[in-house]
């Protein structure tokens, strides 16, 4: 076993005392995409059930991509139920991150089918505003809800990023996903940018493509 899983394991010590408090549903969410260039902010919320496990679930960070693909149709089957929303590249650029985590969010928690009686997200930041959000610091390696939404929203993102590589070979989005590297930025200082760029972004001041035509092609199905 790799150094990684050989590491704690997320427990459901949280989502045992919410249950205990009387709080059926329990939901934990987790972002991926907030950092690339190109392609979504995608959030996923999902329900665990109580009695049954799935091993070796880690924080996605610590996973290898084969890892999280092994991982991903028997996290998916051991929910309750688990749901995940998007905010394009062009609600970023427009609402800014916050306000499109918020959205991606709502739209992750609207999609479960179930309402929410507690959500446990990553980190110090209240990004769902519902009045039952717990801010879990490191939550993605302690909190099992949160870990299992992690693997969700990564592998969900990556897919709809390769399967987009296609009509962009140029920006290799099959292996970078759309984040930062020295092949994307070369790429669209040479091609400009595509569809699924995020534009409005500091980062991106001084790409030198501003002067050139956007790229044609499809945005993602969502």
């Amino acid at each position: 076993m790799r150094a990684a899983l050989k590491s704690a394991a997320p427990t459901l010590a949280v989502e045992r005392r919410l249950w205990a408090e009387g709080r059926e549903v329990v939901v934990g969410m987790d972002e991926v995409g907030k950092g690339a260039w190109a392609g979504p902010l995608t959030l996923v919320a999902a329900v665990l059930p109580r009695d049954r496990r799935v091993y070796r679930v880690r924080d996605s960070k610590l996973l290898t991509e084969a890892e999280r693909e092994g991982l991903y149709d028997r996290i998916a089957d051991w929910c309750v139920a688990w749901s995940a929303g998007h905010a394009s590249n062009d609600e970023c650029d427009g609402l800014g991150m916050s306000a499109a985590q918020r959205l991606a969010a709502g739209r992750a928690l609207d999609g479960l089918g179930l309402d929410a009686d507690a959500v446990l997200v990553d980190g110090r930041w209240d990004f769902v505003g519902n009045g039952k959000t717990r801010a879990l610091v490191k939550g993605d390696v302690t909190c099992l809800s949160i870990a299992a939404a992690s693997i969700l929203a990564k592998v969900t993102r990556d897919r709809l990023m390769r399967a987009a590589a296609g009509d962009y070979p140029d920006f290799n989005f099959d292996s970078n996903k759309g984040y930062p590297c020295p092949r994307h930025r070369a790429a669209l200082s040479a091609h400009g940018p595509t569809p699924l760029h995020r534009r409005s972004w500091a980062f991106m001041d001084n790409l030198g493509w501003s002067h050139l035509r956007t790229r044609p092609g499809s945005p993602l199905p969502f």
